[in-house]
């Protein structure tokens, strides 16, 4: 049996791993031993972050529902009971989408879902007074002061 040398299957193997490190900083682009660990790593932070970026997508729709339907004096939660209740099968991406982009097709799904809150955004819309100034302690213990005189 003929003996077999390494010499061009270790090449390939070395030449494989600098092209996959290749655009890293320093030493772990030129030496093998570096470029080792820092494809290793890479792949790890690559693997965990894909995990991580749905998560995050998923609190961005979260958060831009909840503004969304906050205008309609209802809370996400609240709207998300709702949706269940009545099987909407829409996705909190595309619900989130739609809120942004085409306001008016998400307000009629909330209006499907509750009637009441609609009325009540359109009663805000058209009351410019509406908006109810807090006053402060102070305000207050002027106003009983003025009062008690």
């Amino acid at each position: 049996m003929p003996r077999v040398k390494r010499g061009p299957s270790h090449v390939k193997k070395r030449r494989k791993i600098l092209k996959a490190a290749k655009g890293y900083r320093h030493g772990r682009k030129k030496l093998i031993k570096l470029a080792k660990v820092a494809i290793l790593k890479a792949g790890a932070y690559a693997y965990r972050d894909r995990k991580v970026k749905k998560r995050s997508m998923r609190r961005l729709w979260q958060i831009k529902l909840n503004a969304a339907v906050r205008v309609f004096d209802i809370s996400y939660s609240k709207f998300i009971a709702l949706l269940k209740k009545n099987n909407v099968e829409l996705d909190r991406k595309v619900l989130a989408d739609m809120a942004e982009n085409n306001t008016e097709l998400f307000a009629k799904i909330v209006e499907k879902l509750a009637p009441e809150a609609v009325k009540v955004a359109e009663e805000k819309a058209e009351a410019p007074d509406a908006t109810k100034v807090k006053e402060g302690k102070e305000d207050k213990k002027v106003v009983e002061k003025k009062e008690a005189k």
